[in-house]
């Protein structure tokens, strides 16, 4: 049976308001407050991309139930599939890159409804989606993706005015370090901000590259920056896609995570795999990383409301 993608046959979900209104902060302060500690213990990994073994987009069951497994074997409690917003045909109004629309030819019905199945049957995953950041047309995305019943969306910074911090040349070709930093995070905080997302992916990626500013610059930069950040009830993830990049590490820096955490942002564990073999992958030192931090306890979201349960 299709599910339904237009009015009336998803359930309505009330749109979030912008940070600049106070309908906006109402509604985060009020997630904030629904986030309430629980004993058991689990891991999660909450940032996914729907491929099949060859590592095609699949937007299927079989593909999920390939991920639950692999996820079952390496003691992961519950998967949270994210495909890239930049996939599906009802946001193409919104790409001028010719790098995301090139890639927009899927819809999000088989996606959803592949994910819901799934879920409907038992298996421990939920429905998600990768946000990117779109500057003032954001309002309109978070517009467009209102009707479909999320349990959550990651918020991700990949692209500035039109060019990748991600990829070489991109933003790096005429800009200094420090600069692509301080416009990457400018980007992140007003994300965040907007009521758009509920988890920050790989939150310091514009260190991929391996490329920083001074150690000073980035000290202020990652205690601004979370400060901004605790303001929101947005959660930030723990992500070792890091260490498949050249930067060799986890997302985010051992600093930013501290700085976050000591302000009381919430934690998920991800491991932004592509295929399914990657799920779960280097989580021991995930998991290290959050203790470290001082963090002991894992944000768990269901219909965008996020509680806390015992790290794993």
């Amino acid at each position: 049976m299709r599910l339904a993608r237009r009015a009336g046959r998803w359930p309505r979900r009330r749109r979030r308001g912008r940070s600049a209104t106070a309908e906006g902060h109402d509604a985060r302060r009020s997630r904030s407050r629904r986030v309430s500690a629980h004993v058991a213990r689990v891991i999660v990994d909450y940032h996914l991309h729907l491929r099949d073994g060859a590592g095609a987009i699949d937007h299927s069951v079989k593909a999920v139930e390939r991920f639950v497994e692999v996820a079952a074997a390496r003691g992961v409690d519950e998967l949270g599939f994210t495909e890239h917003v930049y996939y599906f045909r009802e946001t193409r109004e919104l790409w001028d890159i010719p790098y995301l629309s090139e890639r927009c030819r899927f819809e999000l019905d088989p996606y959803c409804e592949a994910v819901l199945e799934a879920k409907g049957r038992g298996l421990p995953v939920k429905l998600g989606l990768e946000v990117d950041y779109v500057g003032d047309r954001q309002d309109r995305l978070s517009e467009l993706l209102a009707p479909y019943p999320w349990d959550f969306l990651l918020g991700s910074v990949h692209w500035l005015e039109g060019e990748a911090i991600d990829q070489q040349p991109g933003l790096w070709a005429h800009a200094t370090t420090e600069d692509v930093w301080q416009r990457y995070f400018g980007a992140l905080v007003e994300l965040a901000s907007s009521s758009a997302v509920d988890v920050l992916a790989h939150p310091d990626l514009a260190k991929i590259f391996g490329r920083r500013p001074e150690p000073d610059v980035l000290a202020r930069l990652h205690r601004d920056v979370a400060q901004e950040i605790a303001k929101t009830g947005v959660c930030v993830e723990i992500s070792t896609a890091g260490l498949r990049k050249p930067v060799g590490e986890l997302y985010p820096d051992p600093d930013f995570l501290a700085q976050c955490v000591s302000r009381g942002v919430g934690v998920t564990i991800a491991s932004d795999a592509h295929e399914p073999e990657l799920v779960g992958v280097d989580f021991e030192l995930a998991l290290a990383a959050a203790r470290a931090a001082g963090c002991e306890t894992v944000a768990v979201f269901d219909a965008r409301s996020a509680r806390l349960e015992a790290l794993g």
